[in-house]
């Protein structure tokens, strides 16, 4: 599986269901009675290798469903889960959105002063690679993966050390690799998917807020949303993988998709600033071209309103790991499932995707 064309193809063939259907939120008892035959297919196995499916709309769970089949942990085998409520799971790339989660809190607190500064700037050891066109990439630059730096996760798979971010992960410096990495484009003018700019992102709030990564998750973004089980994995130098290390419960995945689906409120408390929720999951790049093409903001897939079909944005992770936020039809929608690097299997569970919202939308789909 290539990891850029998957994600594309995952948001073409979710978009593509609804592209002619006009959004009609159902109500609660429709929404159920229309989701129900679907645990009935998922257990079937009609869409592969499902681990759970949590589906919320109007405020009101209408869907919980937990599911048995083969899992990993970040690539080390579990074997045959048996999943239930308490059961954590691998975020992979989700966890680029909660980095910008992360981020946004870390502006509130004014750790991080401006979106515009060099990012060489926080890292003033590599004093050699200040030159004046690595000078220009900004944070902002790195926040909507448009640094220009040469970075490659599509090409090879994730086990294949030619992958960029196999290659970071494999390095003696892997600030000093992504960093130094060749420029391709000026910053800010090409997208291009990049692990490298999340890990960046990363070190950066942990310079900046003076702590690591993942206490700053915990006492800033989870603990305050009641999230007490969660883990974020490491390499052997103790690194939070920031790209793709999060593990978290599917309720608690809900939990931060209802937090950004209220504007970075929950329980009254504004967890993450309202504005970063809006920039974040607003247009800084496009990653294909047209007037209906996927946009990317802040660590955070979008996808705009296109015809009838209504705009939504997304965390998503290899194997068909999904928050998504739907707002024209009042949901969000979580997913965990074990395809991980199979583009075939990963398609079942975009079908999947589709089935709910058509349940939750009232719209048939045309057929593909």
């Amino acid at each position: 599986m290539r990891a850029l064309q998957s994600v594309r193809f995952a948001i073409a063939v979710v978009l593509g269901t609804v592209m002619f259907a006009t959004p009609v939120v159902a109500g609660p008892a429709e929404s159920r009675a229309r989701l129900a035959p679907l645990e009935a297919r998922i257990r079937a196995g009609e869409f592969g290798n499902i681990h759970s499916l949590l589906v919320r709309q109007n405020g009101e769970m209408l869907a919980e469903w937990y599911f048995a089949g083969p899992d990993e942990k970040r690539g080390e085998p579990l074997g045959n889960v048996t999943f239930t409520a308490d059961t954590p799971h691998d975020l992979r790339s989700v966890s680029k959105s909660i980095v910008s989660l992360l981020f946004g809190i870390a502006l509130q607190d004014g750790a991080i002063k401006n979106l515009d500064t060099p990012v060489l700037d926080y890292f003033p050891e590599y004093a050699d690679l200040r030159t004046p066109e690595r000078m220009k990439i900004t944070l902002r630059d790195m926040l909507s993966m448009t640094s220009g730096l040469h970075w490659d996760e599509d090409t090879y798979l994730y086990t294949d050390v030619r992958n960029s971010e196999t290659a970071m992960d494999a390095a003696a410096d892997r600030y000093r690799f992504i960093l130094s990495q060749p420029i391709d484009a000026p910053p800010g003018t090409r997208w291009r998917y990049s692990g490298g700019d999340v890990a960046v992102i990363a070190a950066v709030l942990a310079r900046t807020t003076k702590m690591p990564l993942e206490e700053y998750a915990r006492i800033r973004l989870f603990e305050p949303l009641g999230i007490a089980q969660f883990a974020w994995l490491k390499d052997a130098r103790g690194i939070p993988f920031a790209a793709s290390g999060v593990r978290l419960r599917p309720r608690d995945m809900m939990t931060v998709g209802e937090l950004v689906f209220d504007g970075g409120a929950y329980d009254g408390k504004q967890i993450v600033p309202r504005d970063w929720i809006v920039a974040s999951t607003t247009r800084h790049a496009d990653v294909d071209p047209g007037q209906c093409g996927t946009q990317y903001g802040y660590f955070w897939w979008i996808v705009p309103a296109c015809g009838a079909a209504p705009a939504w944005f997304s965390g998503i992770g290899n194997g068909g790991q999904y928050i998504m936020i739907v707002h024209d039809l009042n949901a969000v929608i979580v997913s965990t499932a074990g395809a991980y690097n199979d583009h075939a299997k990963q398609g079942l569970t975009r079908k999947m995707l589709a089935a709910v919202r058509e349940a939750l939308g009232g719209a048939a789909p045309p057929e593909h």
